[in-house]
């Protein structure tokens, strides 16, 4: 017998690529998690009778011969297959498309690769192999691969991903069914857990990382939570919010993290504690554990954090043309069409005093003014950025306050500039190799 199964907690991704390698294992047995999301639950309640799902309890173990493992790496997130794992006679094949660990399950066949979603690995090779791909399953694979992908827009979306849609587009998935069920839930009890965290809100500074971790009993299923986050992160306006729901009750508590600077991995944190995400996104779930320890616990993983991106300092132009305050603007402008720059850091000493850039040059209204010191047209509000930021966080600056340059500064001192063309050549992969 051939079973196929997925990590608990299953998303519309995980189920997906449980139907999804039905096609590609014919006669392989896909078994439903008990625990699934409210509205992965919601869309089976209504569909179940279209797809071949098992019950765990309906599989006699002892007559597996072969153990395919879909959307996760980690035996230790699926349900009821311990017995399975290193068992003789038993062949196991991973599909998953999450950075690999060193405590993956050991498989005779792997495929594990870069993707938004694990759905889109299947539908790739079913596209391959010329199979048939029913209206039903290609919306439900449409819909594993738009919620792990946020529909084609989270930053760990590929082109893979992209296609696929397509593709299953041309099956004639609904994405009318999509709009429903990908719907997030938001509703009173939702309103009052986002006004609770909001009157408890704290803002800290851990590793140079703007944070905000919320801690807050709920009782009883509570669905949503993943939203709530999304929205608390916006208004609290922080680097990253986490979330830490605690149910005393059940003994469980629920970590949702949420994260806008590409240099913190909220899922790398959530794989630490069990869970999993991608880099803006990720939970875990969590037993007897309490909610101040989560806390500390949270609070060392990010101190241990350690940047994956390219920083400032590595994209920074430097030794800085600069001008002083009482240079003239006539040779300012010389200066500026000498370089080729479009502003000048304005200097005194080491420090900052202003920019003066071309857009000054319209506050001259006669020949004269061509005479008097860049500091009575230079703009003194200079937005600058610190060597150790990411190329993500220099771009967020610029778009904010409409400026095409950034001074680096350390200690107060001008070391560096960045400008807007220095972001986009990293952001478009034409950094030297």
């Amino acid at each position: 017998m051939e079973i196929i199964v997925t990590h608990k907690n299953s998303d519309f991704d995980a189920v997906a690529s449980l139907v999804a390698a039905t096609i590609l294992f014919p006669g392989a047995k896909p078994v439903l998690p008990r625990a699934l999301n409210p509205n992965v639950k919601a869309f089976v309640s209504i569909h179940k009778d279209l797809f071949p799902f098992v019950d765990l309890g309906t599989v006699d173990l002892s007559e597996v011969t072969r153990l395919i493992v879909v959307d996760t790496a980690q035996g230790h997130r699926v349900e009821g297959i311990g017995e399975l794992l290193g068992r003789k006679g038993v062949a196991i094949c991973v599909w998953d498309h999450h950075e690999a660990r060193d405590d993956d399950i050991a498989a005779d066949s792997k495929i594990q690769e870069q993707a938004g979603a694990a759905t889109t690995l299947f539908v790739e090779r079913v596209e391959k192999e010329g199979a048939t791909v029913t209206p039903m399953q290609a919306t439900l694979f449409l819909a594993g691969i738009y919620e792990d992908t946020g529909s084609l827009m989270f930053p760990t979306t590929t082109p893979r991903d992209a296609r696929a849609a397509g593709y299953l587009l041309e099956q004639q998935g609904d994405l009318n069914i999509l709009k429903n069920f990908l719907r997030p839930a938001y509703g009173p009890k939702q309103k009052q857990i986002l006004f609770e965290m909001l009157q408890n809100a704290e803002r800290t500074k851990v590793n140079g990382y703007r944070l905000s971790i919320n801690k807050i009993s709920i009782s009883g299923h509570t669905p949503g939570l993943a939203v709530v986050v999304d929205m608390y992160q916006d208004i609290v306006n922080v680097d990253a919010a986490f979330g830490i729901f605690t149910d005393e009750h059940k003994g469980r508590t629920m970590v949702i993290g949420r994260s806008e600077h590409d240099g913190l991995d909220v899922g790398k944190i959530m794989r630490s504690m069990g869970g999993g995400g991608h880099p803006g996104a990720g939970s875990a779930l969590l037993k007897n554990a309490h909610p101040d320890a989560v806390e500390a616990w949270l609070v060392e993983l990010i101190q241990g954090n350690q940047q994956t991106s390219v920083q400032i300092g590595a994209l920074m132009s430097f030794p800085v043309t600069t001008v002083s305050p009482g240079t003239s603007m006539k040779d300012a402008a010389s200066l500026l069409r000498r370089t080729g720059c479009t502003g000048l850091p304005v200097v005194e000493g080491k420090k900052i005093a202003g920019i003066i850039s071309r857009r000054d040059f319209r506050k001259i209204k006669n020949e004269k003014q061509l005479k008097a010191p860049v500091k009575a047209f230079m703009s003194q509000k200079v937005v600058t950025i610190e060597p150790g930021k990411s190329a993500m966080e220099a771009a967020r600056k610029m778009i904010k306050h409409d400026v095409g340059r950034l001074p680096v500064v350390q200690g107060g001192e001008l070391i560096g500039i960045v400008t807007r063309s220095d972001t986009m050549r990293y952001f478009y992969d034409m950094l030297p190799g």
